[in-house]
């Protein structure tokens, strides 16, 4: 079965040239699926895996707009509508320089088994641009979304593709695509997009959704050692939206988060991170999170290296901040210092190195993103379910229907794991447990 799985892989390669996220997504994937193969070689027969690795639609296109100075911008627009098996396609835009063709594969990829393990009706969809939102005024983003809109309205559409955001894409650019979008179509189809704002569609929870869904499932994952976030040393990197939330429900819970970053630097805060202080300096200032070292006081530490955010002891590590931040060296550091829950909060923020290691380490369990931050787009799907019915949930019950919703992914993930393999091979459970949910679908519909 491995060569096999080496030749799907191989070939998935050759077809998609220079995209190396792509190709370490996929192979993280398909490395997986020897079990499950060996039980249902039916599989096999119907070329699922290259349909599953084949994009259902790749979307490319020019965005020009035009700056405060009125110089003229062309960047790169971009949505991959990657697998409707199971509902339209569902993911977030990404506005960073960044963001190119393999990128975007590489997150619409896992978001169709991220979207798959919530249970929800939802397929696999990403989509952004090399656009970087930083140091522009309001002006000019709408600017951008309008012109970025002016395209993709007609790819897009509640029972087609729904959009959300990203990096860079929050609810102010959502509000500027949303109405370019009502605009050009003439309908106010809430269903379109969701991270709305809360007056005009939006759902309660959307914002936390991520960040609450991640400590979920790490609770999840001490549990079935016998232990709760009750005093433990969390140790997270980022300081944006999940960042900033995981540090909410983790403190709330009653952990002590030690460690914020962005791409400055990162801080340790041995009493634990002062998460007013915190939004204070990223999300009302917009500053740099030196800046909170600064304020905070002379116990606190900054450090330039990103990576010094997992060398100090900690229980609980949560990466939050963005795609391959945590390598080998960094896994290593934590397995020595006795980390017991590693938890993936951004996507695929681990190494193929860091991710072999701490599958390894017998003290440690790992939960991939794919599983681990699917709460963003589970409290999606119950915007979604909102704006069909057009009602309104408190932030009580939509938090209560998150929670229940990551702990039936872990159940799922931890129950599947459990029977083709380890139990504690949270990588093993989520990659089979979404594969066959998603190709059990695709082959019920036929060679489409």
């Amino acid at each position: 079965m491995d060569s096999t799985i080496d030749a799907l892989k191989q070939d998935v390669f050759e077809r998609n040239l220079n995209e190396p996220e792509y190709h370490q997504a996929v192979a993280e994937v398909l490395d997986s699926l020897g079990p499950v193969l060996e039980q249902h070689p039916e599989y096999l027969d119907h070329d699922i895996i290259h349909r599953l690795c084949e994009p259902e639609r790749q979307i490319i296109f020019r965005v020009p707009w035009r700056d405060d100075r009125g110089q003229v911008h062309i960047n790169r627009g971009y949505r991959v509508e990657f697998n409707s098996a199971l509902g339209p396609y569902k993911g977030g835009l990404r506005f960073h320089p960044s963001v190119n063709l393999g990128i975007v594969k590489f997150l619409g990829f896992e978001q169709i088994f991220k979207n798959a393990l919530t249970g929800l009706p939802i397929g696999g969809g990403k989509g952004g641009a090399n656009f970087d939102p930083r140091g522009r005024s309001d002006t000019e983003i709408m600017a951008f979304c309008q012109s970025f809109m002016t395209e993709l309205y007609r790819h897009i559409g509640e029972y087609t593709d729904v959009p959300a955001g990203d990096i860079g894409v929050g609810t102010r650019e959502i509000g500027y695509l949303f109405g370019q979008y009502k605009r050009i179509t003439n309908r106010f189809e809430a269903g379109a997009f969701t991270g709305k704002g809360l007056n005009w569609g939006g759902s309660l929870v959307r914002t936390e959704a991520t960040g609450y869904g991640t400590i979920y499932f790490a609770r999840e994952q001490l549990g079935t050692m016998g232990e709760t976030l009750d005093g433990k040393r969390v140790s997270i990197s980022g300081a944006g939206n999940v960042a900033l939330y995981a540090i909410e429900k983790a403190q709330a819970l009653g952990a002590r988060v030690v460690t914020a970053s962005d791409s400055s630097g990162c801080v340790y805060d041995p009493d634990g991170i002062d998460l007013e202080l915190l939004k204070q300096v990223k999300e009302i200032e917009r500053g740099r999170i030196r800046d909170y070292a600064d304020r905070r006081g002379p116990r606190v530490e900054f450090h330039a290296r990103i990576t010094d955010v997992w060398d100090v002891p900690t229980d609980i590590a949560l990466p939050c901040a963005t795609q391959n931040e945590l390598d080998g060296q960094s896994a290593r550091a934590l397995i020595n210092n006795g980390v017991k829950v590693v938890a993936e909060g951004a996507n695929m923020p681990c190494t193929p190195e860091a991710a072999q290691l701490l599958r390894a380490a017998k003290h440690v369990l790992f939960g991939p993103a794919k599983a681990v931050n699917s709460g963003g787009v589970a409290t999606s799907a119950l915007e979604m379910q909102q704006n069909a019915s057009r009602d309104s949930w408190d932030f009580a019950y939509t938090e209560s229907r998150l929670e229940e919703i990551m702990v039936s992914v872990h159940e799922r993930v931890r129950a599947t794991a459990s029977r083709y393999g380890d139990p504690n091979d949270y990588v093993l459970g989520a990659n089979i447990a979404a594969f066959t949910k998603v190709v059990d679908a695709m082959i019920a519909q036929g060679l489409v």
